[in-house]
């Protein structure tokens, strides 16, 4: 197990994402147009997509994510009235990571966030999935490719969550208080 620095691109929010391994998450590559979405709108998409417009993500539970300094920098988006949180930094807006909402015990941490450069594959372990591949730019390679969400990748997230919820890994939470309440009022973002 290792624990994880993470650090906004600014430096003004910080924490640890701890007893991370490979066999305790799923490290994804998302592709969906949400994901460039949420980069793009916070001109982002240089330092979070790929070449082919997908995001790196590790999934694991919010428990294991603590802020240590700028906490209070957190904010919240979703695309829509009842999508993802997408969570990001106010000082400059590094994307952090992908939640479902306080009773999940869940989080999609963007490697924007992660300070591990140079050790995410020896930290997170390779990418298990290629997700949501019709909305990836020109040039995806066949073997990154699948059209939604491949069967055996979602019956291991569904498998975790319920694991997750039923250790009680949703609390406590950065993201949300303990009432459940988001700890940034989510904006709904202008899809345009």
């Amino acid at each position: 197990m290792v624990d994880i620095p993470l650090k906004c691109h600014c430096g003004q929010v910080r924490g640890i994402a701890h007893n991370v391994t490979p066999q305790n998450g799923i490290r994804a590559m998302c592709y969906c147009d949400d994901c460039q979405a949420f980069a793009t709108y916070f001109k982002q998409d240089v330092t979070v997509l790929d070449e082919h417009g997908g995001t790196d993500i590790f999934q694991m539970t919010p428990s294991q994510i603590k802020f240590t300094e700028g906490g209070d920098q957190l904010r919240c988006v979703r695309l829509k009235k009842k999508g993802l949180y997408r969570w990001y930094t106010n000082c400059c807006n590094t994307p952090v990571g992908n939640t479902i909402g306080a009773g999940f015990a869940f989080i999609g941490v963007i490697h924007s966030i992660m300070d591990d450069e140079g050790e995410r594959d020896q930290n997170l372990g390779p990418i298990r999935a290629f997700v949501q591949g019709d909305y990836a730019k020109e040039g995806l390679p066949a073997e990154r490719y699948n059209k939604g969400f491949p069967f055996f990748t979602t019956l291991r997230v569904f498998w975790k969550l319920i694991i997750w919820r039923l250790q009680g890994k949703h609390k406590p939470s950065p993201f949300f208080d303990k009432d459940g309440k988001a700890v940034s009022k989510p904006v709904v973002m202008d899809r345009a």
